[in-house]
């Protein structure tokens, strides 16, 4: 009974192994062939999540912008404006420690605004303690 057993798990992990080399082969072609991306002139640029099952999108099609919704009938064009009349440039993407900081309201390292606060204690001239700059409200 043990033999049978052992090579049952070993037929069963050898065809596993099969299958999930299978797949990746698969996906490494498909990437290859560019199977999945966006090809032509349509780009999504805006997006605004209302709820786990409903969103708003901003698509691109040529020089047109076109506002649809999604939920849970579908998708819904709820109006267009021309791609000149939206600056796309004026708000630059965030990232996530961005967003991290925004919401736990901390200032960001790599801003001027982070910067300062960082640096903001001045080194100690008398040997005492660090003296705190008198406009940020911290005390040494």
């Amino acid at each position: 009974m043990g033999a049978s057993y052992t090579a049952y798990l070993i037929e069963t992990f050898v065809t596993l192994a099969v299958v999930c080399g299978l797949a990746y082969v698969v996906l490494l072609g498909a990437r290859k062939l560019g199977i999945g991306r966006a090809r032509g002139p349509i780009e999504l640029v805006g997006q605004l999540p209302l709820d786990a099952r409903r969103a708003v999108y901003l698509v691109k099609v040529g020089a047109q912008i076109f506002v649809v919704a999604a939920g849970e009938g579908g998708f819904t064009k709820i109006g267009e404006l021309a791609a000149k009349d939206l600056d796309l440039a004026a708000r630059p993407k965030e990232t996530f420690d961005g967003v991290l900081a925004r919401i736990l309201g901390t200032p960001r390292r790599d801003t001027d605004e982070g910067k300062q606060a960082t640096s903001s204690a001045q080194p100690p001239t008398d040997g005492g303690q660090p003296t705190a700059d008198p406009d940020d409200g911290r005390t040494p």
